[in-house]
């Protein structure tokens, strides 16, 4: 998969430790507004997604967790690859230890309604719904908003996404 960008805050020592987390993301597009699931509590857009767990392939892990976070259900021979994002930052869970995130970032196709979210105590804490969303929206929310001192990495990854994706209307289309 190729690499879109990589978002370094170089906050860290090179010699430390790293730990490395894996994860799953999905664009998904209805005309010209794109499947988000937003933070109701940090005021935030994220696209659907996350961790890959030991021993799941990465379409499983995808189709898992857009059902888990928007109650949608992804039609797997729809998943293609649109690239990778690499985030490195200091862990702020681990003293002394580099951060580093593959987020692989796939386009795909839903079918039926949402369905129930099925969300973990974290994600329901932070009030995630889904919302269907202009790209230009989510970036303005996730550049301008206040998110509390939420995960700026990761507002500031998914704008960058979004710009891309915003930008090349061509690749919707494929």
């Amino acid at each position: 998969m190729k690499t879109l960008f990589v978002l370094d805050k170089k906050d860290y020592d090179t010699s430390w430790r790293r730990s490395s987390r894996p994860s799953v993301r999905a664009v998904i597009l209805s005309g010209e507004r794109i499947a988000m699931v937003y933070s109701r509590k940090y005021d935030y857009y994220k696209f659907p997604g996350g961790g890959i767990e030991k021993g799941e392939d990465h379409t499983s892990a995808l189709i898992r967790e857009v059902r888990e976070e928007t109650g949608l259900s992804v039609i797997p021979e729809s998943i293609r690859e649109f690239g990778l994002v690499i985030r490195l930052n200091k862990s702020n869970k681990e003293p002394e230890t580099i951060f580093s995130q593959e987020n692989y970032y796939y386009f795909c196709e839903t079918e039926g309604e949402a369905g129930e979210q099925s969300l973990d105590d974290y994600e329901d804490e932070e009030g995630f719904c889904l919302r269907y969303i202009l790209p230009a929206e989510g970036i303005e929310v996730n550049r301008t908003h206040d998110h509390q001192g939420y995960d700026d990495a990761l507002t500031e990854r998914e704008a960058r996404v979004l710009e891309m994706l915003g930008g090349q209307k061509e690749l919707w289309m494929k």
